[in-house]
């Protein structure tokens, strides 16, 4: 992806007004397998699409746990979502020890931000190539979902989706974004899998090795739903089924979606 003489290194600004090395980390954000993350008013869910490198590989890990309270998705590079990961949990530690308790969410989000923008500055550094979703609850305000970029933005959000073909998603959440405020928690589930959904090729579906869910929220602490655990999901979702409050891909009303299940 080489261009010019202004891609060498991040402190060097192009005649356009542009930083050539964060727009290849935004590039490697939109190339990383999808991440969904919507919420009602209760709950933040996170849900990702994994990869593997060949049939005899494992799936890489895209749902980290950083604190009860805090979890995130990415999309991009894992190694540096590793570090991030990492620094993400010491605020958390520093929080508990000299405060008694949990960082807000905003609190950590803006550190990421701040920690992202120091490698867009400074001559030797490269920005971090990969996407952050950070869900959230946090007493007294209740839950929240961030995005976080390589260009150091983040940004609140209701529902938003990273990676590659992440448009198909977002044109979902765009469309059920009303039901999501006052939905419980699985048809949060059932619209966040419906989402994830549509970054798939056409020949792949969704299975119990490529998809991971994340939810956190009131008397809820982060839980990473995985493997044989996603079986309920799934099979809802190969079926049409409907839950309280949502719609299912197909239009069916809640009560052809029961009859349909219990078929």
């Amino acid at each position: 992806m080489f261009r010019n003489q202004y891609d060498n290194d991040i402190s060097t600004w192009s005649p356009q007004g542009r930083l050539h090395q964060i727009e290849y980390a935004l590039e490697a954000v939109k190339q990383g397998s999808a991440s969904v993350g919507l919420r009602s008013n209760t709950h933040v869910v996170l849900l990702a699409l994994k990869r593997s490198s060949g049939e005899l590989a494992s799936h890489q890990q895209k749902l980290f746990r950083i604190d009860s309270h805090v979890g995130i998705a990415i999309a991009g590079l894992v190694s540096d979502a590793r570090v991030l990961s990492n620094f993400m949990r010491t605020e958390c530690m520093k929080s508990k020890m000299m405060y008694d308790r949990p960082i807000p969410g905003s609190r950590l989000v803006s550190l990421i931000g701040d920690k992202a923008q120091v490698n867009t500055q400074n001559y030797g550094r490269r920005p971090y190539g990969v996407g952050l979703l950070v869900g959230s609850y946090d007493e007294g305000t209740g839950p929240h979902l961030y995005e976080c970029l390589p260009n150091a933005n983040c940004l609140e959000y209701y529902a938003i989706s990273i990676g590659a073909k992440s448009q198909s998603a977002k044109t979902y959440l765009e469309k059920f974004a009303k039901d999501f405020g006052e939905a419980d928690l699985d048809a949060l589930v059932m619209h966040g899998l419906h989402a994830l959904r549509e970054t798939l090729q056409q020949d792949k579906e969704l299975n119990l090795n490529n998809c991971a869910i994340g939810i956190v929220g009131k008397d809820h602490d982060w839980e990473l739903i995985e493997g044989d655990r996603l079986n309920g999901y799934l099979d809802r979702l190969e079926t049409g089924a409907s839950t309280t409050g949502a719609t299912a891909a197909g239009d069916l009303v809640q009560g052809e979606a029961m009859d349909t299940t219990e078929l």
